[in-house]
């Protein structure tokens, strides 16, 4: 059976999908990669959808769908979550790449009734740091998506398979570039927040976690820690491939995933319990996973979890807000240098500034920074007008809007002030912006 329904354009609450196999099988869904869309899975469909019925579905702006910005990973699982309760689906296996495996572990941490068993494609508990995905944010903001797309290939396949499949590979620049730029922005905004390392040993449902040997995007270390940290989590290691996996290697992710979810599922009566989901052997055209592809590591040893801070709650808030807008490297760099000297002026920084301040509902972080950037260029305070100029750029301001600030100021703090805050903020936007950056 093949199923096609879109959601309205109006419908925030939902999200497009495509159905295929029997009504009456199990439900398997399927979550796709930042920037491609369900035809990511494409290969998978046949053998798949001859034990289940698939669902596979499309990130916001994705493949033509309406483009509802979704600012988190939580927010994206409840659309998921909204689409299924829709067509009456209530238990479910799961399977996605990258941002769609982030989903699956969101799903497997708030919602572990609806979710029978879990498979982790090319994921991690924290996709690389906060500030690469807000940067990549910013250069799309000024730039569009084309230089991402340009660089696609290089992030999700192998050289070998890249010079052997041009048409794959135009196929996957032209989906990135066709992505509405805003979701494309709002879901690096999730990736970047995004961070389960410390709740790992909460997730009960059995796991597959399966990484390409050659990826750099989220290598096989990140998945040895998804490993380390699930109780019932088993790794597959895929020879000859990167990040999108399943296009790369797709008859060892099918037939991973098939025996996966043939025989871990868990029973929402018994938590405890497994059950095997009918399926058949797989047919003998699957061509065997390829030598190195098997199951490799098994999980059952918990992350330690990072030891609790027992400062106050404007402390806790205000690091939190200190990174977003600043970036972990510059926080990092600040609390490095601190030492018992100006450890009390940090904290006071921490909590009054961004704790207390940063954190008020009155005005939004975007109008913060257009007045941070006023007050720091009228005082000749150019050091901190560098780093709260790319604070500005992930919040939101386009350089262009930065000029226009900066524009105002000269006429009301005079030219000199505004010439020299013009040669800061060029600087850093220059970098901050730089495709290669």
């Amino acid at each position: 059976m093949w199923e096609r329904v879109s959601v309205s354009e109006e419908d925030r609450t939902t999200l497009k999908y495509l159905v295929n196999g029997p009504e009456e099988a199990p439900v398997l869904v399927l979550g796709p990669s930042l920037g491609a869309t369900w035809h990511m899975w494409d290969r998978q469909i046949p053998e798949l959808s001859r034990h289940w019925r698939v669902l596979r579905f499309d990130l916001p702006g994705h493949g033509g769908a309406p483009a509802h910005p979704a600012p988190s990973v939580a927010e994206l699982a409840a659309r998921l979550l909204a689409t299924l309760d829709q067509l009456e689906i209530e238990r479910f296996g799961y399977a996605g790449c990258s941002i769609g495996g982030a989903i699956g572990a969101e799903l497997a941490l708030r919602h572990p009734h609806r979710v029978g068993s879990l498979a982790l494609v090319s994921a991690s508990p924290r996709f690389g740091t906060a500030d690469s995905f807000r940067q990549r944010g910013v250069v799309v903001r000024t730039n569009g998506l084309d230089p991402i797309a340009r660089a696609t290939p290089e992030r999700w396949f192998t050289p070998a398979f890249a010079a052997a499949q041009p048409a794959i590979v135009d196929w996957a620049v032209q989906m990135v570039r066709t992505t509405d730029p805003g979701c494309y922005i709002a879901a690096c905004e999730a990736l970047a927040a995004f961070d389960i390392r410390a709740e790992l040993s909460r997730i009960g449902i059995p796991t597959l976690v399966v990484v390409g040997a050659d990826d750099q995007v989220t290598p096989a270390a990140d998945a040895r820690v998804l490993v380390a940290g699930i109780a019932d989590a088993r790794l597959a290691l895929v020879p000859g491939a990167s990040h999108l996996t399943p296009v790369e290697q797709p008859m060892a992710v099918t037939d991973l995933l098939v025996r996966h979810f043939s025989s871990s599922w868990q029973s929402p009566d018994h938590p405890t319990g497994m059950t095997a989901i009918p399926a058949p052997p797989v047919k003998p055209v699957l061509s065997p996973v390829p030598p190195g592809a098997e199951i490799v590591e098994y999980g059952g040893h918990n992350v330690p979890e990072p030891l609790l801070d027992a400062r106050s709650d404007a402390y806790d808030q205000g690091i939190k807000v200190r990174r977003e807008v600043l970036g972990d490297a510059h926080v990092d760099r600040a609390q490095s240098l601190t030492d018992e000297f100006t450890g009390d002026f940090q904290d006071f920084i921490t909590r009054y500034a961004w704790g207390e301040v940063w954190t008020r509902p009155g005005i939004d972080r975007r109008t913060r920074s257009v007045v941070t950037l006023t007050a720091l260029a009228a005082r000749g305070h150019l050091d901190e007008l560098a780093f709260h100029t790319r604070a500005a750029l992930r919040n939101g301001l386009t350089p262009t809007e930065i000029k226009e600030v900066l524009l105002h100021t000269g006429v009301y703090c005079g030219v000199p002030t505004a010439n020299s805050a013009f040669a800061v903020a060029q600087r850093i936007i220059r970098e901050e912006t730089s495709p290669e950056g």
